[in-house]
């Protein structure tokens, strides 16, 4: 299978479904493969894309003018318009609650979780620094997908929920919270996805799941996972114990920001570098790599599964997209960024630059990803020291817009720019 490059495409932000395949398109472009929406179903009283209450109704915010609200033609269209493109799409599939307010409750109580009063229970967490607080989803109620109160029909419900949406046009389900949700009932939902579509993806959403529950699925036969590199500092070694451990589970997906996330050009005041820097790392960093729609032109506002709307569009604050593009293409075509290979630090990780071997996943073939993590200065790296045989390999500077395809000679010594991550790749078969 090809790496996955995702772009995800945030509905509330761009509105009617008339108006996905302009997103699309520019996606495209920039050789994503794969478009990735969050919830198009009807909302619940609070609003937000998480909230469900009817999930065979589009979201009125989603409705074309003079559409019937009932159809889901509009939908359909908008999906074929992408499989035309050869952009498949991926389906928010949420299965571990609804809407507080949606007519299963009172259709089938026995599929909600309790609590000691008999009433609906709403999914929370704890923080795990501070045990006193904790957060409430007043708006969810949680489903119980071990229930001993028809869990054969509530499995069956899920199933035809799951081939209807193949048979609509998604080609892949982004698992919302995979790891609250019972193995096997994953096992049982991708078998009857691919009674319908043998090749369809399901990508697990598993990030701040304990260790161990993240292991538990892995019998249930995910594709790929979504990793944690977004947080990484580039120094402590949590991240390359994580990507090892998980790697034999299945392979994964970095990014740079996601929805849930403040934006990166926020958090940076526009730092177009830390931008590149993110991206060129999530990209090298594992098999598959994502990106929300806006990352490419800079914004800064972070999207709200509740409150965003149309106009909070941005004004372009920069164009990555020449960038993007010649990140995803090479991702693409060498061979030893496809999958999710194995990383190894050469040297310490305290210092001003990072560099990480990368093998491929039979150990076969290995380049070398160089970060230079200060974000105001240039750091020189002695890649002479490193790379014994250069002649075979070609630098990859990816994050300079004088960028030569293909790749540049590897120098003894090479300076990286302010908050650079390049690329040292083995020449390609046909180029030796």
């Amino acid at each position: 299978m090809n790496p996955p490059l995702i772009y995800n495409l945030f509905p509330r932000l761009v509105g009617p479904t008339t108006r996905w395949a302009e997103h699309a398109r520019r996606a495209r472009e920039m050789e994503f493969d794969w478009l990735y929406l969050n919830p198009w179903h009807y909302p619940g009283f609070s609003g937000s894309l998480y909230a469900v209450k009817d999930f065979r109704r589009l979201n009125p915010a989603f409705l074309p003018a003079g559409a019937d609200s009932l159809s889901l033609e509009p939908l359909r269209a908008a999906l074929a318009q992408m499989n035309e493109m050869r952009i498949r799409p991926v389906m928010d599939l949420v299965v571990n609650h609804t809407s507080k307010d949606s007519p299963l409750i009172d259709q089938h109580p026995g599929w909600y979780a309790r609590d000691e009063h008999g009433q609906v229970r709403s999914p929370f967490v704890v923080d795990p620094d501070d045990p006193s607080k904790v957060t409430t989803w007043g708006d969810l109620a949680e489903i119980e997908n071990l229930t001993h109160h028809d869990r054969e029909g509530l499995w069956r419900y899920w199933a035809q929920l799951v081939r209807e949406a193949v048979e609509l046009g998604f080609r892949g389900f982004r698992c919302d919270a995979a790891y609250k949700v019972p193995a096997g009932l994953w096992r049982y939902l991708i078998g009857e996805a691919k009674k319908v579509d043998e090749d369809v993806v399901f990508f697990a959403e598993t990030l701040g799941a304990p260790v161990e529950d993240v292991v538990a699925l892995k019998s249930a036969g995910f594709d790929f996972f979504f990793n944690s590199s977004k947080w990484w500092n580039f120094s402590e070694p949590w991240a390359l114990a994580q990507h090892e451990a998980f790697g034999a589970i299945a392979p994964s997906i970095a990014f740079p920001e996601s929805h849930d996330t403040p934006r990166l050009a926020a958090e940076t005041d526009g730092d177009v570098a830390v931008q590149k820097q993110r991206y060129a790392f999530a990209a090298a960093y594992s098999a598959g790599v994502m990106m929300p729609v806006g990352y490419e032109f800079g914004f800064r506002k972070q999207v709200d599964v509740v409150r965003t709307v149309p106009t909070d569009w941005e004004r372009r604050h920069v164009d990555l997209r020449p960038f993007i593009t010649r990140v995803n293409r090479l991702k693409r075509t060498h061979p030893l960024l496809n999958g999710e290979g194995h990383l190894r630090p050469l040297g310490g990780m305290d210092g001003d630059t990072l560099i990480l071997r990368r093998s491929d996943d039979a150990n076969e073939s290995a380049g070398v990803i160089l970060v230079n993590k200060v974000w105001k200065e240039t750091r020189e790296v002695p890649l002479g020291e490193i790379v014994r045989a250069p002649h075979n390999y070609r630098l990859h500077r990816v994050c300079r817009d004088g960028y030569q395809e293909g790749g540049e000679p590897v120098p003894a010594t090479l300076t990286l720019e302010r908050a650079e991550v390049a690329y040292v790749l083995p020449l390609l078969p046909e180029a030796v």
